[in-house]
């Protein structure tokens, strides 16, 4: 049977409006593009550069072996900064006021193994518009070895899930590339949803992009360095991606202070108006760290990109403000984490306490 669509309520619809008119204002003030700048133009000439600089030495100046290693790490850190920055804006539509460019920047995502179009469809629609909604929001669907929330079956061995997370965040990207995706592709699924059927150049882009991907970081490198070290090096830089973009996301939604919220189930409504449901269910960490902000594309500014994710991460500390007044001016809890220790420890007791219920 074929669940009903669920949809959120209008229980506080002026506190949307303010905040919309209040940004709105902003950006007419400043007289500035809500897209990307250059500091997001020379933020990807920099990180598309190392990651060339990167191959070039692994695969043509064969580096001494713990040099190797040090450089497969700095390679997983730099394709996990490249998602968080320019693939995630330009999938969002928010690099640049070019829909083309958009496009090209997030097909950077199929040079790093994945799909665009997936990922739109999980992410874009999926994630931001059923946030944390368990069956609907493919993004907490680590199972069967993650319980993201009481709402999911729970399985003995996610007691031990705050131990473990540690290791097997570091296969995600693995499993993401060679299983998640061709899982969607031929299933036509996400979550409990059916995808937007794919067209003829999609199918096309999904199959290219993948032989490219294994060529470049599998079948070269095979023959430049070998079968051994070419198996090791890419086991390190995936591992190293993968628990870096597990992690970011992961303190950004499973936490304690993050709700899970399931529908009415005769209304088949959130009880909730959209945007406070975002405030729900997302949390910001880290906010004051430049550094923590410049790597992970403003996503430790979780909150805002989710009530903005058209809006260019560049511009998410500024808008921060804007947002907690508005929050305050409506009594609305703002979820966050001054540090990004802080949120890591409560991911994992999140885990803990999820687990052991």
């Amino acid at each position: 049977m074929r669940k009903r669509k669920i949809s959120f309520s209008s229980i506080n619809p002026a506190f949307y409006a303010t905040l919309r008119k209040n940004v709105d204002e902003y950006f007419t003030t400043k007289a500035i593009k809500f897209t990307g700048n250059r500091r997001l133009y020379l933020k990807t000439i920099i990180l598309l550069t190392l990651l060339v600089g990167l191959y070039t030495v692994l695969l043509f100046f064969t580096p001494p072996v713990w040099v190797s290693v040090i450089l497969c790490m700095i390679l997983g850190l730099n394709l996990a900064a490249i998602g968080f920055n320019v693939m995630h804006d330009g999938a969002h539509g928010s690099y640049s006021r070019k829909p083309w460019v958009n496009e090209v920047m997030a097909y950077s995502l199929n040079l790093m193994g994945g799909s665009s179009y997936l990922w739109k469809q999980k992410h874009n629609i999926n994630h931001h518009s059923f946030t944390n909604i368990e069956g609907l929001d493919d993004d907490i669907d680590i199972q069967p070895w993650i319980r993201t929330n009481v709402n999911q079956k729970r399985r003995w061995f996610h007691r031990y899930q705050h131990i473990y997370w540690v290791v097997l965040y570091g296969l995600t990207y693995l499993t993401w590339v060679f299983n998640k995706d061709f899982g969607k592709y031929f299933s036509g699924k996400i979550a409990h949803t059916s995808m937007k059927k794919m067209s003829v150049k999609e199918h096309f882009i999904f199959w290219i992009s993948k032989i490219i991907y294994f060529g470049i970081f599998l079948i070269i490198p095979i023959f430049k360095v070998g079968l051994i070290e070419t198996i090791a090096g890419y086991s390190i830089a995936c591992f190293v991606c993968g628990w870096t973009l597990s992690v970011v996301f992961q303190m950004a939604h499973v936490v304690p202070i993050s709700s899970f919220p399931m529908p009415n189930e005769e209304s088949h409504k959130i009880e909730q108006d959209w945007a406070i449901h975002q405030i729900a269910t997302t949390v910001n960490f880290s906010t004051r760290s430049k550094i923590v902000s410049w790597f992970a594309g403003g996503l430790n500014f979780q909150v805002e990109h989710h009530l903005f994710p058209k809006i260019s991460h560049v511009h998410y500390p500024a808008i921060n403000k804007i947002v907690k007044e508005a929050c305050t001016q409506f009594n609305i809890r703002y979820n966050e984490y001054v540090t990004f220790f802080g949120a890591l420890r409560s991911h994992s007791k999140h885990l803990k306490m999820v687990g052991a219920k």
